[in-house]
């Protein structure tokens, strides 16, 4: 399943720099993308360069834009670049000292290296930022991404991302887009690499994309070339648009996940003419389209997950998926069926005229084609601000959820369905509207039946 339908799978680690070296060279590979942050952040670029290997990503220098928080805080401080206020620190004591001194809350608590999306916790009050704290430096939670610790004000406000291409000196952003760290639904539960998303956001507009360019991309890309660390590949800008104007949360020096899943498939430009162009410095040459569409992605996650999680559960109907588009995140072959192997397991993408095609799409295509044990995989599309409003379905009639209602859900702009919610207007249109197709069709049948009980006789 997932990518070995599509290409050869080799059994490198992505971490293995030698041997993945060695491997292009064997077999003469012409264009190497280098994708995950690990690798990155390791020098896989600088190594494969280094051989004479055309390499697409940034080189290490220029990866530690998210390999380390605080050097990235420090980057936008120094640069001028609108962020949240901030500390570092090496020490729980100190780290402790320092929350307890501002006493504001919530407060965001960053491990400095990276941490597969885990390492950020905001933490509600005291006793949770003098855990966070501890678990991070005194018991090595993340190891040595963990020894050191961003303390950072807590933004208020929606959250949009934007990635960009650029060859160190032109910078092209793509199209918007919107997703849902937070494990659970009303941004509650543990930070996680990502439960769903959309694009394109509806909260960024033409001016606010005027105001990212201006005081955040261009000078992003300016700092970073002024450091003497040029970044060529895609630069991913997780945003906050807040009451005093767009900042930055977070920079990952790659594709990011799962932005990519809704971004990508909006592209009409080929991906390897910009690759290429990035490569060679010539980006402003280029003109990059993308369709006038919308895209939504539906994280299917392991129970348990983020903290723990069990392996080896079947997955089926993955064989019958229509129009939709499904990303292995986590997955293996057993016995030669496709079984969980992670803790985001699918990502699961409809691409439709607009966001309300693209959900509609989803709805009715995914829950009635890809099954799993209800009780161990949770869905959940993102929560999408849409005038302040949700748009929600019952989640029963699909199959998706038993009577334990705290095992397994799904969940529509991030509001998740229980038994005798109050669910307002969109939910009671979407019940009326599901009972009168079911009733529509229970009279179709019965009539085709009177049909053929009078061609009988």
């Amino acid at each position: 399943g997932g990518i070995a339908e599509l290409a050869e799978c080799v059994d490198i680690a992505a971490t293995d720099i030698e041997n993945m070296v060695k491997f292009a060279k064997d077999n003469a590979i012409d264009l190497v993308m280098v994708a995950p942050d690990d690798p990155l952040v390791l020098g896989m670029v600088d190594a494969m360069e280094k051989e004479g290997i055309r390499a697409f990503g940034p080189r290490a220098n220029a990866a530690i834009i998210e390999g380390s928080k605080a050097f990235s805080k420090e980057l936008m401080k120094k640069y001028n670049i609108p962020t949240a206020n901030y500390e570092v620190f090496t020490d729980s004591t100190s780290a402790i000292d320092y929350i307890k001194a501002q006493n504001t809350f919530p407060t965001v608590i960053k491990a400095d290296g990276l941490a597969l999306g885990k390492g950020v916790i905001i933490a509600q009050n005291l006793e949770e930022a003098e855990q966070a704290v501890h678990e991070m430096i005194d018991d090595g939670k993340f190891g040595k991404s963990g020894s050191r610790v961003v303390i950072e004000e807590f933004l208020t406000g929606p959250e949009v991302s934007v990635l960009a291409f650029t060859d160190g000196k032109t910078v092209k952003p793509m199209v918007s887009a919107q997703d849902h760290k937070r494990a659970y639904d009303n941004d509650e539960g543990l930070n996680t690499g990502g439960m769903g998303t959309f694009s394109p956001s509806r909260l960024y507009d033409d001016a606010k994309a005027e105001e990212c360019m201006k005081n955040i991309f261009v000078p992003t890309i300016k700092a970073m070339s002024s450091e003497g660390r040029p970044f060529k590949g895609v630069l991913y800008f997780g945003l906050m648009m807040t009451a005093n104007g767009v900042k930055v949360i977070e920079y990952n020096c790659r594709f990011g996940d799962p932005e990519t899943q809704v971004v990508l498939p909006r592209l009409k430009t080929d991906l390897v003419e910009i690759m290429e162009a990035v490569i060679d410095e010539r980006l402003d040459e280029i003109n990059i389209e993308w369709e006038d569409n919308a895209a939504v992605c539906v994280v299917m996650a392991s129970g348990g997950y983020p903290v723990s999680y069990k392996k080896g559960y079947e997955i089926s109907g993955l064989d019958n998926v229509g129009d939709l588009t499904v990303f292995h995140a986590g997955t293996a072959v057993k016995d030669g069926k496709i079984v969980t192997n992670g803790g985001r397991v699918l990502g699961v993408t409809a691409v439709g005229k607009d966001l309300d095609e693209g959900i509609t799409v989803m709805l009715f295509a995914m829950v009635s084609f890809i099954s799993r044990d209800e009780k161990r995989i949770n869905k959940e599309i993102e929560k999408e601000k849409r005038s302040h409003t949700s748009s929600i379905t019952n989640a029963n009639m699909f199959g998706l959820v038993d009577d334990d209602w705290d095992k397994g859900f799904l969940s529509i702009y991030g509001e998740e369905i229980k038994p005798g919610k109050d669910h307002g207007t969109a939910y009671m249109v979407f019940k009326f509207l599901s009972i009168f197709f079911l009733w529509a069709t229970a009279f179709m049948v019965l009539g085709m039946l009177c049909m053929m009980l009078s061609a009988v006789r």
